[in-house]
């Protein structure tokens, strides 16, 4: 048994706008399944994606508070004139400069018009295969405990982990990374952005569940009522669903 994250589901209050944004910042297709605003790899809807993890913008009615999000996409660039063309087009788009203590560095720290952090990258070569979007950054206490949680909750691979980062993959080497950066914050919000994790096709979601309760999983009611899918917390209470198959 085994679970795949197969999107980063963003509150907005403008889903549709927010949607727009990132599909426009990634290159990718806008699709309209519901209430909820899907932005995938270009062409016909496909989900789950086989390779890319996509971006599910569900709107909600409350705002982005001012903390930190603790979970945040970065953007891969092929050059330092890639990046700077980048940073421009989302600026253009409605992307603001985002300050979280970053001090000098090569990448750039953006928010989305709703104010999502996120990180444009300067040109790494481990990220030269992942697409558009190069790792999905959790901020964490103690990467070891994550990667041992998440390392058994998903059927990714270990890449690194020490006191301060944990990298997973795809096994199969391809889309972004998952990492965990070791902060000195620690959560005071409900997170404004999660990951949805999804069964195998054949796999039952109530045992898979029941796996990462095991595994120090813990059930969260934020109101969500009878729906098919299943909100948890990991071990340091980042939020994350797992969803039923279609």
């Amino acid at each position: 048994m085994a679970l795949r994250p197969v999107q980063v589901n963003i509150k907005a209050l403008d889903g549709s706008a927010v949607g727009r944004f990132w599909a426009e910042a990634l290159g990718w297709s806008v699709f309209r399944p519901g209430v909820t605003t899907y932005v995938g790899p270009g062409g016909d809807l496909v989900w789950p994606d086989p390779v890319a993890v996509c971006i599910d913008v569900v709107p909600v009615p409350e705002p982005k508070t001012t903390t930190k999000n603790r979970v945040h996409l970065d953007l891969t660039t092929t050059s330092a004139a890639h990046q700077a063309e980048l940073v421009a087009r989302l600026k253009a788009l409605g992307a603001t400069p985002a300050h979280v203590g970053q001090g000098e560095v090569p990448w750039t720290v953006l928010a989305d018009p709703e104010g999502n952090e996120f990180c444009v990258l300067e040109p790494r070569e481990i990220y030269r295969d992942t697409g558009p979007i190069a790792a999905v950054v959790v901020d964490c206490a103690d990467p070891r405990a994550m990667a041992r949680f998440w390392g058994e909750a998903i059927d990714w691979t270990l890449h690194e982990v020490t006191d301060d980062h944990a990298t997973l993959r795809s096994a199969k080497g391809v889309g972004p990374y998952l990492e965990f950066l070791r902060t000195p914050d620690v959560k005071t919000v409900p997170d404004r952005v999660h990951l949805d994790l999804l069964p195998y096709p054949g796999d039952d979601k109530d045992a898979e569940v029941a796996r990462l309760r095991a595994l120090g999983a813990t059930d969260l009611d934020l109101g969500q009522g009878d729906v098919p899918w299943t909100c948890l917390t990991d071990p340091e209470g980042h939020e994350f669903c797992v969803l039923a198959p279609s």
